[in-house]
């Protein structure tokens, strides 16, 4: 009996650094910024009835919300401004060119990481050494829903604030109807950010558990195991 057949042959695997150094600080940064403003906007939307036998002034419990609130939404801010210039002058790994689909190739790659992802089927080759197509692709819209909530977020705070910073945003109700639209805009947003994180942190761990190519560990360390044929691959591609 050839013992081959049922135990096929490991592939030869590649230690690769793909996520630099300020890659991995952004994405931490927004993870934790997105959970603060998550939180916070939640309360900020609909906050409880505390009682409290003390004055409302000597409390002051929301107003330390809504500034937690809006000090995360400048981190966020920076931290995605920060993104969009590094996806000019970091690797190939984080350019901007690996999330926008330019050509058939990259619409290609994303019917297949569908196929085996969704709809479960076998022999597609969909391993990358940075962000396969529909991750990529996905991340794209991702950034421009970071642009409408940061628009949507800071054309309501420009209502309430006296900074120079903030004034720069008072044009944005007015393009959608005034305060209540910009807040529902805002709210829906903010469920958009809260489904992503739910299929985002599934999908990593699911392509570490069935790949075991170091998809979870390399957003801390930058480096990922591919095969020396992906590897190849990737090369030629860049």
């Amino acid at each position: 009996m050839n013992s081959t057949a049922s135990h096929p042959v490991p592939q030869k695997l590649r230690r690769v650094f793909v996520w630099e150094l300020p890659v991995r600080y952004y994405h931490w940064i927004n993870a934790l910024a997105i959970l603060v403003l998550i939180a916070t906007g939640f309360i900020i939307g609909n906050p409880p009835a505390i009682m409290l036998s003390r004055e409302a002034y000597a409390s002051y419990w929301f107003g330390t919300v809504r500034f937690i609130h809006f000090v995360a939404a400048y981190f966020f801010l920076a931290n995605f401004a920060f993104r969009i210039y590094w996806g000019f002058v970091g690797n190939k790994y984080a350019h901007w060119k690996n999330f926008i689909p330019t050509n058939r190739q990259f619409f290609n790659g994303m019917w297949a990481v569908i196929k085996t992802d969704i709809f479960m089927t076998k022999g597609s080759n969909i391993h990358a050494v940075g962000h396969n197509r529909v991750a990529g692709f996905i991340y794209f819209l991702t950034f421009i829903a970071f642009g409408i909530q940061c628009l949507t977020g800071f054309g309501l705070y420009a209502a309430m604030s006296d900074s120079w910073f903030a004034s720069i945003f008072a044009w944005v109700p007015s393009m959608v109807g005034g305060d209540f639209a910009l807040r529902q805009i805002h709210h829906i947003a903010m469920w958009f950010f809260i489904l992503f994180t739910v299929v985002h942190v599934y999908l990593v761990f699911y392509h570490d558990y069935v790949e075991g190519r170091g998809e979870l560990s390399s957003m801390a360390g930058g480096w990922k195991f591919v095969e020396e044929e992906v590897f190849e691959e990737d090369k030629k591609q860049h």
